[in-house]
């Protein structure tokens, strides 16, 4: 009795290294405005709701098992959690570098900014676009789809199995590629004004340069720019979170 009930906290243990692993990485759950006591909560919790489905699986892996084989299943289950995690942050590295390059192509570089969900300074328009996004991949139910994720990772990852580096590898540059091909495409209306926009005030430049052209450009830059933002921050959204959904449903 005694050696099943270790087996059964082990067992939750296990289960505890890949959830806990993937929700500090994972987007949303990883904020550093979420307290670590909300985000440790959250990973308990999930741990329990799904312990009593895998319990079966993990009873054979952990009946007399010896230490080495302990600490390797624990070390890949917190890589494998790990994968998973970053394979969705990703999405949100990318859409940060192509907002503070949107933030440059309208004007608004040098304008400081409140981070949101990062320790790091930069533009205003970045947090705006980043707070925007989370809270869209909360109302629209995405979380839950990373906790279904997390137990449908469990048949093709299974654990004891050794994780080979190339498939992670695989997987996590295949999303990179995936998310700064959508955040792309989302942002691309941004890098045509900017070289519309640099072209003509260059051009005017060489035919007044008496003028200070560039300083006399930026508000009307800057209006532009706020115009297109206005424009196509629906379709942005809606096109960044649909790539994030199509990820997640994989």
């Amino acid at each position: 009795m005694i050696a099943g009930l270790t087996d059964t906290v082990l067992a939750t243990f296990i289960v505890f290294c890949r959830i806990g692993a993937c929700l500090m990485l994972v987007p949303g759950f990883s904020s550093v405005n979420v307290p670590p006591q909300v985000r440790l909560f959250v990973a308990v919790v999930t741990t329990f709701a799904l312990t009593p489905l895998l319990v079966t699986m993990l009873r054979p892996l952990l009946a007399d098992a010896s230490p080495f084989r302990l600490a390797f299943l624990i070390g890949s289950e917190l890589l494998v959690g790990s994968v998973i995690g970053l394979a969705g942050r990703v999405f949100f590295l990318a859409l940060q570098t192509m907002s503070t390059m949107m933030a440059g192509a309208i004007g608004m570089s040098n304008i400081p900014g409140t981070p949101v969900g990062d320790t790091d300074p930069a533009p205003a328009l970045v947090p705006l676009i980043m707070a925007a996004v989370t809270t869209l991949f909360f109302m629209t139910d995405q979380h839950w789809q990373v906790l279904r994720g997390l137990m449908n990772s469990y048949d093709v990852w299974h654990p004891g199995n050794r994780l080979e580096g190339n498939l992670a590898l695989m997987q996590l540059v295949n999303r990179l590629a995936e998310a700064f091909v959508l955040t792309l495409r989302i942002t691309s209306p941004f890098i045509v004004y900017s070289v519309i926009v640099n072209l003509a005030v260059g051009l005017i430049n060489k035919l007044t340069p008496t003028i200070p052209v560039y300083f006399i450009s930026i508000p009307f830059v800057m209006f532009g720019g706020f115009l297109l933002l206005y424009l196509t921050s629906d379709e942005l959204l809606t096109q960044f979170m649909l790539g994030l959904s199509s990820w997640l449903a994989e």
